[in-house]
């Protein structure tokens, strides 16, 4: 009995409030009863319906154009395959399916930082070098190597290090271009699978110790001791030939050192010299010296 007092007091209100059998409870009591209000309502609804659909078709085309620069190059990634390179300049991509992964071809330069070396000859020096290098493929360096700049530098430290310990200190110092050279050459063979081409290394300083200086600059003293005297003995041995040829000529004439006697006289005159000396001649005291045998 009481569920069917139930029904008919439900039945009794739709039959009092009409509007419900309509569908109209949900809208507002303003517009349940004007036609031109459900179809405003129908316009906003469609409106915000194609201003969704444009918002996500937005969204979507502006995932699919790329844009990639003269000096850069995009790598396509589909459904997590390798497609290729591609660029420069504008192309399209499927948004959700495809990936790009861009990588500029310039050349880039990083400092090694000091590495403490031991060279072979067991003197301890630190040495930096400055690298240049410039991706050749950019598939390879996405998919060959996780982070090639730093894999590149830390290459780049190790090999510094085992060449260095392969040279002298004297060699370094003096024969850069041929380290250079080494370090250079190696690099790119360990660099090339990963698209990576090594275009210049450069040695940039070598710090010595203190006690390591000094050392040198007291070699380099004596050296440039030694090749004074070697130059002063030079020339002394050049005058005594050109004094031994002198004193050949002079010896055909003996009048001859009697002139050059008389000139020297009188270039000390010239210095207005109040004292003057003369040499007594060899042959005043042969004379003599014959005379008293006699």
């Amino acid at each position: 009995m009481s569920s069917l007092s139930l029904s008919n007091t439900y039945r009794d209100k739709l039959s009092r409030d009409p509007e419900k059998k309509k569908g109209n409870r949900f809208l507002p009591k303003t517009c349940r009863n004007d036609r031109n209000c459900h179809l405003t309502l129908l316009k906003e609804g469609i409106m915000s319906g194609l201003l969704i659909v444009g918002i996500v078709a937005f969204i979507l085309i502006t995932n699919a154009v790329k844009i990639v620069n003269e000096y850069e190059r995009g790598v396509i990634f589909r459904l997590g395959r390798l497609v290729g390179a591609r660029g420069p300049g504008l192309f399209f991509i499927i948004p959700m399916v495809e990936r790009m992964a861009k990588i500029s071809l310039r050349t880039v330069t990083f400092d090694v930082t000091p590495q403490e070396v031991m060279t072979r000859d067991n003197v301890p020096a630190k040495i930096n070098a400055v690298v240049w290098f410039r991706v050749m493929d950019p598939s390879k360096a996405i998919v060959a190597v996780e982070n090639y700049q730093l894999a590149t530098m830390q290459l780049a430290q190790t090999t510094l290090r085992g060449i260095a310990g392969q040279f002298e200190l004297d060699q370094i110092l003096s024969e850069r271009d041929t380290v250079n050279q080494k370090l250079q050459q190696i690099i790119d063979e360990q660099t090339d699978p990963w698209g990576i081409k090594i275009s210049l290394v450069e040695i940039k300083e070598v710090e010595l110790p203190e006690t390591m200086k000094r050392s040198m600059a007291r070699q380099a003293e004596v050296e440039r001791d030694r090749r004074a005297r070697v130059i002063n003995a030079e020339g002394e041995y050049q005058a005594s030939e050109k004094l031994m040829e002198a004193a050949k000529v002079l010896a055909t004439e003996p009048i001859a050192i009697q002139l050059r006697f008389l000139q020297t006289a009188s270039e000390i005159a010239a210095e207005k010299n109040s004292t003057i000396l003369f040499p007594m001649p060899i042959e005043l005291l042969k004379f003599f010296e014959s005379a008293s045998k006699k």
